[in-house]
């Protein structure tokens, strides 16, 4: 199957998605500087770093296909949750997660001859967790590389006593919105 795009990103995650729905693409991934802006909100902040994504990986390979880009955060009381540093970051994390609601914001953007975004916000309650299991769930080793230091799709899936919204938004890439920006693009999932 030939190509359909580009993705600028090396998040299995995403790639699983994309295999979901069956799209071909081609892997790019881009070193970005992702430190928020002085006062940037965090919905101005993902939306900014998907669209930079985007375009630098365009820049970099001056390519005819088109080249989707998303950036997901963790938003706790209007405060960007990022991967965590060190176990004990990903405890304050989490502590401050349980029993509570946060919200996963994703940004999409696809740039081909024009360019589009969407954004996702889902709101994801957290029953309350022990000290114990979130030691025990950094023992793991899951949460190193996930925003706000859970994966839903993995054991921190046991944690989200409900959510509202896009979960494979919570993933990394929702699925209803990037379909959307690549039918913008002419291509069709469902033939």
């Amino acid at each position: 199957m030939t190509r359909q795009i580009i993705l600028a990103s090396a998040s299995p995650r995403r790639r699983e998605l994309l295999d979901q729905i069956k799209v071909c693409y081609q892997v790019h991934a881009v070193d970005l500087d992702e430190t928020p802006l002085l006062n940037e909100s965090p919905l101005v902040y993902v939306q900014r770093v998907a669209a930079e994504k985007s375009a630098l990986c365009q820049m970099q390979l001056n390519s005819s296909l088109p080249v989707l880009a998303a950036d997901t955060s963790v938003i706790f009381g209007n405060k960007i949750m990022g991967k965590p540093k060190d176990e004990a970051d990903a405890l304050a994390m989490l502590t401050q997660l349980s029993g509570k609601t946060h919200q996963v914001i994703t940004a999409v953007s696809l740039r081909g001859r024009e360019h589009f975004e969407a954004t996702s916000i889902t709101e994801v309650t957290f029953r309350v967790l022990s000290i114990q299991e979130i030691l025990n769930y950094w023992q793991t080793g899951e949460p190193l590389d996930k925003a706000g230091s859970y994966a839903i799709q993995g054991l921190g899936g046991l944690f989200v006593q409900s959510i509202v919204g896009s979960f494979s938004g919570v993933v990394g890439l929702p699925l209803f919105e990037t379909a959307q920006l690549l039918s913008k693009q002419g291509i069709e999932l469902i033939k």
